[in-house]
């Protein structure tokens, strides 16, 4: 019996994602050790998600990005995914800091437009930072893209276009964002993009590379290493 038990038994597993390891892996790491502290020893898996971790069942991964989970999630039978963002929600064990409402909007990213329990607890972890959110018209499921989907479908031109385009509907100047792509597009479209790792570690977003030509070729030679 206790060995059905010990099978069955949910492992948790950490995934930073290829985006966040580019940016900053030190946050990546800051997060792995604070959900060691509250939820128990667990591995960081640095195992794109467009290739099969090959994990046992019953394996649930913490995703930061929302296409990881999205994948994760979607593409490979024997595991099931949560959003960190889902955690802190719930669970106080990060001190969160206090940002006085400020004002900001939000960029929803394109994987979790039919994921109402993550865009959520986003909303909800943005609010315990006491930062006042001020919805663009396109929002939540009616989210429409940065642009940054389209790259490699559309001219490089055309892309850029379209991220100064979704950048205008942001009805304030600073812009919650959840995904590192969607960093560049707020950027590029003339905005100034807060990452919400970054808001909840008190860092300031540096864009980096920014040339969507650039910055696919960098996350495609991460991507073909892990």
């Amino acid at each position: 019996m206790s060995q059905g038990k010990s099978e069955n038994k949910e492992v948790l597993v950490f995934a930073p994602g290829c985006a966040l390891m580019l940016y900053k892996p030190e946050l990546a790491e800051k997060i792995h050790k604070k959900l060691q502290e509250k939820l128990g020893k667990m591995e960081m898996l640095l195992t794109c998600c467009q290739h099969d971790p090959q994990l046992p069942p019953n394996t649930k991964i913490i995703n930061v990005c929302p296409g990881c989970d999205s994948r994760f999630r979607n593409d490979y039978w024997n595991i099931t995914t949560i959003s960190l963002w889902e955690i802190l929600a719930q669970k106080d064990f990060l001190e969160l800091p206090d940002y006085s409402k400020e004002q900001m909007s939000i960029i929803d990213a394109c994987p979790t437009r039919d994921q109402t329990g993550i865009l959520n607890a986003i909303r909800t972890v943005i609010s315990k930072m006491n930062i006042k959110l001020i919805e663009p018209k396109n929002t939540k499921a009616k989210s429409t893209c940065c642009g940054d989907s389209y790259h490699g479908i559309m001219p490089t031109e055309k892309v850029v276009d379209l991220m100064k385009q979704r950048a205008a509907e942001m009805p304030v100047d600073e812009v919650v964002v959840y995904c590192i792509s969607c960093v560049k597009a707020v950027f590029n479209g003339g905005k100034k993009p807060r990452y919400l790792i970054d808001l909840v570690f008190e860092e300031e977003t540096i864009p980096m590379t920014i040339y969507p030509d650039d910055w696919h070729n960098e996350l495609r030679e991460y991507i073909n290493l892990h």
